[in-house]
């Protein structure tokens, strides 16, 4: 299984074996239990490096006083054998849930001192859980012991394999946090909103050789890691990034730390504290040697995301350095406590990010005057207004807060991303698109119409300070307006043509192809066919030609970045190089929205990227895998995990069956296809029934009895004229009022039946006579077409061709699954290639174009619905009525009736000619 697939399977287990326990608190159990087992892998890599045999790790013990302190002494801690994850998974049913207990408290004594910031505490959460996992000390040992067999498989060996085990976890964190409600805001940033604002502090410390980030609200760890991540791209030696952090809650501190050391990061690079940020701040020094260990902290980023609008107190802090060059938050909302926290770390060439609450932007009170100072005092870099709906457990609106200690300019951008998103289920979320728009138009400082806009300090002042978003970009929607003289008397406004602007200056001529100049600013559309006006113009021939020559040896670039280069490739790095190649030939073509362009692009990268380090860390032949296709279907009452068929390890079957197995393939989909169209024709029948009929289609028996009687007595009609011979031959028919399930035999009959007439007769009935008799029997197994009979007899047929489809369909698609299964796993290398092409590639390209067309049919639609916006008059529709009263007044002269009738039609005539 891919790292998705293996987080995808253990997110299911977890989220059934938690039982009544609520998700924020299992996922303390779960985690703790993976860190568990990547420290015990972790200690037994290093033991195997070093030369250890398998039979001295097994002796392995806590007195061997020696071995300890080696071990202790290079990787922070040491865990006896007995104790080990794996010794654990060995012991079977000898497992207790008293080797855990032991194994934990173990750990804490055999901390190296020297990271006991690092490891200290760090199992306390999970120790003090142990008692919910079940009643009794044989059900808490049944909860581990099928706890910690669900996780056995995530790896964690290696360099490649911390990004599968960070992977899992932050799935798992994410999992548990959507269903975690208002608690997932105490440890959860959400993966897009972490992304936007690593994306943006990256950028600005691209060129360092040595970064320090700090987190003081740190949750899980998730936005600081993701922080790491995004400046490892610009940095040479990841070991040159340290990473602070500061969390409340004991538990999700333990996160915190938990994730950084899992991530691989060296523990000299991680400085944590468990601690109340506003009251105990830093500079952090140890009690015991207070002046060699005093460390001010000033960083080169700081990113955060506070609890939003919580009580603090802020009694006695005006003398507090972070506060007293801007005042003090109100009690009653932390929020700007927690930004001037934040600042005051920075260091002078820094920058931060924090998410607050958009209410900040515009609150009085002690708020307004902090946002005056920040402003004046030039800190306030760019503000981000975020789609509503982003977080988990709270649907307010709320923004990114981009600050520096010292800026040469003294603007600030303003970006309305708050239309930017996509729904995913309850909430909203950033599209990859939507991240790079935004990171883009930050770095580049830019002006966008009705998204972007950089504001002086002049401007805001002249708002008093009210940074609210709306009061400097535009960013609605103008509502449709409606001419009053084309809704008179036609023609279309220059002003409503003039909105099409672009397309215009992109297709010099089009607009006087499609209109005609009429009465003042008005115009008129050509007669003809707009789509193939606009289709055959010579200009938007171009626009399609110079845009596929931009991407004509496209698909030759990304065969050698991602086929011919994909042992060495940098997959963390690679998606940014592809970017910048569509970017750049979208360069010089109008009209293209390269963001677009760029999601198609982050969906098959997405997929490509697991892909890639699949064969990176397993080699070239993981694509000639399969893998067991692992269900969970229910036996004897109990769910359990069983093989349904295969699954390709890199390469999807119906890829290989859409290529090199394609004639059997189609002739499944056929057969599939007859499956639906049998449906569809079933449910045809049904709703052409009436509600009696329906009643006596309830069994299948009593409407096929109901047709075989009607058979059966217009044959008696016929039999009397015939003799035996003929009664003889026609056996197999009579057959059919007695078995109602060999009505398809019907189909047949005309050769039948002409058959036992030559044999019978030895050809002496002519042909014509032959002809009028079978017509005549033909006539008894006819019913007309909309009759209950017929769609009966219909029914039957369509439940055997049913019924046999189904077998055909269940024979060919299990010989089709096992033929796949053998054609990916004897591949030749060239075959294997070119099915990555199929997958990474090939829906890239055929997406990217499809754009220029896509954009052409846009304008299309929109000079259709200009076309028909005012293609029926006012006047028009005037001119309608008074016709249609002028007839109805004329067919009521010839009405007759009683007196009171006459003169109601009197006066109704009167309101019609509008007397």
């Amino acid at each position: 299984m891919n790292k998705q697939q293996l987080a995808t399977k253990i997110w299911e287990s977890a989220n059934k074996m938690r039982s009544k326990i609520e998700a924020n608190e299992y996922k303390d159990y779960i985690l703790g239990f993976i860190f568990y087992k990547y420290l015990s892998d972790r200690e037994l890599k290093f033991l195997k490096e070093e030369g250890f045999p398998q039979e001295d790790i097994e002796t392995l013990v806590e007195d061997d006083a020696e071995t300890v302190k080696y071990v202790r002494e290079r990787i922070g801690y040491f865990i006896a054998y007995k104790d080990l994850f794996s010794t654990w998974l060995k012991m079977g049913k000898d497992f207790d849930v008293s080797n855990v207990t032991d194994a934990l408290s173990a750990f804490n004594r055999l901390i190296n001192p020297f990271y006991k910031m690092v490891f200290e505490g760090i199992f306390n959460t999970l120790q003090a859980g142990l008692s919910k996992l079940g009643e009794s000390s044989a059900s808490r040992t049944k909860a581990i012991s099928d706890l910690i067999h669900m996780i056995k498989d995530i790896p964690m060996n290696g360099k490649q394999d911390y990004d599968v085990l960070g992977f899992i976890y932050e799935y798992l964190i994410s999992m548990f946090a959507a269903n975690a409600g208002k608690k997932a805001g105490e440890f959860y940033t959400p993966q897009e909103v972490s992304l936007l604002m690593s994306e943006i502090v990256a950028n600005h410390l691209k060129d360092r050789t040595e970064i320090n980030i700090y987190d003081p609200t740190s949750g899980s760890g998730s936005l600081l890691i993701n922080i790491g991540r995004s400046v490892a791209k610009y940095i040479d030696d990841e070991e040159n990034i340290k990473y602070f952090a500061q969390e409340l809650k004991q538990n999700t501190y333990n996160l915190t730390r938990m994730n950084l050391v899992m991530r691989g990061i060296l523990p000299d690079n991680i400085i944590t504290r468990n601690g109340d940020t506003l009251e105990d701040d830093w500079p952090y020094f140890d009690e015991a040697n207070q002046i060699e260990t005093y460390n001010p902290l000033y960083v080169d980023a700081v990113v955060s995301n506070p609890p939003y609008s919580q009580h603090w107190d802020p009694i006695n802090k005006e003398t507090d350095p972070r506060y007293a060059r801007f005042g003090l938050a109100p009690k009653s909302k932390a929020d700007y406590a927690f930004l001037l926290h934040d600042l005051f770390h920075l260091k002078p060439d820094g920058i931060m990010t924090i998410v607050l609450p958009h209410g900040v932007l515009f609150r009085g009170g002690e708020e307004g005057g902090i946002r005056r100072n920040l402003i004046e005092g030039n800190h306030i870099d760019v503000i981000i207004g975020l789609p509503a709906n982003i977080f988990f457990g709270t649907g307010i609106p709320t923004v990114i807060i981009v600050l520096k200690q010292k800026r040469e300019n003294t603007d600030v951008l303003f970006v309305d991303a708050s239309k930017s998103f996509m729904k995913a289920g309850k909430n909203n979320k950033l599209r990859a698109s939507d991240i790079k728009k935004i990171v883009d138009t930050v770095t580049a400082r830019a002006d966008l119409d009705k998204f972007a806009r950089k504001v002086s300090r002049e401007e805001i002042r002249r708002n008093e300070y009210n940074l609210n978003i709306p009061r400097y970009v535009d960013s609605f929607e103008d509502a449709e307006k409606w001419d009053l003289y084309a809704s008179m008397f036609g023609g279309i406004p220059l002003s409503e043509v003039a909105k099409l602007d672009m397309y215009w200056s992109a297709f010099p001529g089009l607009k006087e192809a499609l209109f005609t100049y009429g009465v003042g600013p008005y115009v008129k559309l050509t007669v003809g066919d707009i789509e193939q006006i606009v289709n055959d113009n010579l200009t938007v021939k171009t626009f399609i030609s110079n845009f596929m020559d931009a991407f004509e040896d496209f698909e030759d670039f990304m065969k050698n970045e991602l086929i011919t280069n994909m042992a060495r490739l940098n997959v963390s790095k690679e998606e940014t190089v592809l970017s910048t190649e569509i970017f750049f030939r979208l360069a010089s073509i109008p009209l293209i929205n390269k963001y677009e362009a760029y999601q198609y692009l982050a969906d098959e990268w997405a997929k490509a990227s697991v892909d890639l380090e699949v064969i990176q860390i397993e080699g070239f032949n993981a694509v000639k895998k399969v893998d067991p296709n692992m269900v969970i279907k229910k036996k004897d009452g109990k769910e359990e995990e069983v093989q349904d068929g295969w699954i390709g390890h890199v390469i999807p079957f119906e890829l290989v069956q859409r290529t090199l197995l394609s004639d059997e393939y189609e002739a499944i989909m056929q057969k599939e296809g007859r499956l639906t169209e049998i449906s569809s024709e079933y449910e045809e029948i049904l709703d052409s029934l009436s509600e009696e009929e329906k009643d006596l289609s309830v069994t299948t028996d009593s409407s096929d009895a109901f047709v075989a009687k009607e058979v059966s007595e217009r044959l008696k009609v016929i039999y009397d004229d015939l003799d035996n011979q003929e009664i003889n031959a026609l056996k197999d028919y009579s057959s059919l009022s007695r078995k109602a399930d060999k009505l398809a035999f019907i189909s047949t009959q005309d050769n039948v039946v002409w058959s036992n007439m030559e044999v019978s007769h030895d050809g002496t009935y002519t042909k014509k006579a032959v002809n009028t008799y079978l017509a005549e029997l033909r006539s008894v197994f006819e019913f007309p077409e909309e009759s209950f009979e017929a769609k009966i007899i219909k029914v039957s047929k369509l439940m055997a061709e049913e019924k046999e489809v189904k077998i055909l369909f269940k024979t060919d698609a299990a010989a089709l699954h096992m033929k796949t299964k053998q054609t990916i796993e004897s591949l030749s290398d060239d075959q294997a290639l070119e099915l990555l092409e199929q997958k990474w590639i090939v829906p890239l390209t055929e997406n990217i174009k499809r754009l220029p067309c896509a954009e052409i049919n846009v304008l299309i639609n929109k000079v259709k619905a200009l076309s028909e916006k005012y293609a029926v008059t006012y006047s028009a529709v005037e001119t309608e009525i008074r016709e249609t009263e002028t007839n109805l007044s004329v067919l009521i002269d010839g009405l007759v009736g009683n007196e009171y009738d006459m003169k109601g039609l009197s006066e109704l005539q009167k309101l019609l000619k509008g007397e």
